[in-house]
């Protein structure tokens, strides 16, 4: 008897986290990453301590907790100043920013939020940022202070447990619920956003990052959150996609792709939200 051809068999789809870097492999590789940020953050020091007087600066994010990758992660600061910047010193510091981009390209992504001493107990209240290319206003939230207590980088001056209080869990839940039920899960309902890289990266690894925090009280850095993806029920090519574009290349998009992506992205933080505010 003849069997029939079966035919070329159909490619097997990549390991979704094919190319991600296990924990060994990203603490070989923070040293490297952090010395790649170190000469942009001495100059920014220096520029910034010509311009105001600083109390402390700090680093929290990516660069402090480990994942970080130089020319693809944000560099997170913030400076604690005396008081409150007022018109003229934030004119100074835009200034400084612009100056610093317009010198170092790497500079567009750092980021720094200026923390009146005053207001170092206040979760709520906004402060002067310069971030993605222009001055804004927005607060030092509960998250970014853990952040700081469990591992900032003291770059100058105080240390960040000795000048902020401590962030209890309940704080911690209460601030990832809020943010979690009235930004994240609103912006879920609008096809738009998720049509671009950025949403569908942070829609997803946010929604793990808090998902960890909600259940174990404890924050992770990015790795850890994509590595979370696949057991929350993450559609394997949108992992993949996320896993490239972070540590390697990825493939270019059809539109038709672009679109199932989109979706894909969309429906799953929608689905892992409301499964994180059961």
């Amino acid at each position: 008897m003849t069997l029939p051809d079966p035919g070329t068999p159909p490619a097997a789809a990549p390991a979704p986290l094919a190319g991600l870097p296990s924990a060994a492999e990203q603490a070989e590789h923070d040293p490297v990453q952090r010395g790649l940020a170190a000469p942009l953050l001495t100059e920014f020091a220096d520029r910034l301590h010509a311009v105001a007087p600083v109390v402390a600066l700090w680093v929290h994010g990516s660069l402090a907790l480990g994942d970080y990758r130089h020319g693809r992660s944000d560099l997170d600061l913030i400076a604690v100043l005396p008081t409150a910047p007022g018109s003229r010193l934030r004119i100074e510091l835009s200034i400084l920013h612009q100056e610093l981009i317009a010198e170092r390209s790497a500079a567009e992504k750092l980021h720094c939020t200026y923390l009146p001493q005053d207001a170092l107990a206040d979760p709520a209240t906004d402060h002067f940022t310069f971030a993605q290319g222009e001055p804004m206003d927005r607060p030092v939230t509960p998250v970014t202070r853990r952040e700081l207590l469990d591992g900032g980088m003291q770059l100058a001056g105080a240390a960040p447990a000795a000048l902020l209080p401590p962030v209890s869990d309940r704080e911690l839940h209460a601030h990832l619920r809020a943010d979690l039920r009235t930004y994240w899960y609103p912006v879920t309902g609008r096809p738009g956003p998720w049509q671009h890289d950025i949403w569908v990266d942070f829609g997803p690894i946010t929604t793990a990052r808090a998902t960890v925090a909600l259940r174990e009280s404890r924050l992770v850095t990015k790795r850890e959150a994509i590595a979370r993806l696949p057991s929350l029920g993450a559609p394997p090519d949108l992992v993949a996609d996320i896993v490239a574009r972070r540590y390697g290349t990825p493939p270019p998009l059809t539109a038709e792709r672009r679109d199932q992506r989109a979706e894909q992205a969309r429906l799953f933080t929608r689905a892992a939200i409301e499964r994180a505010l059961e």
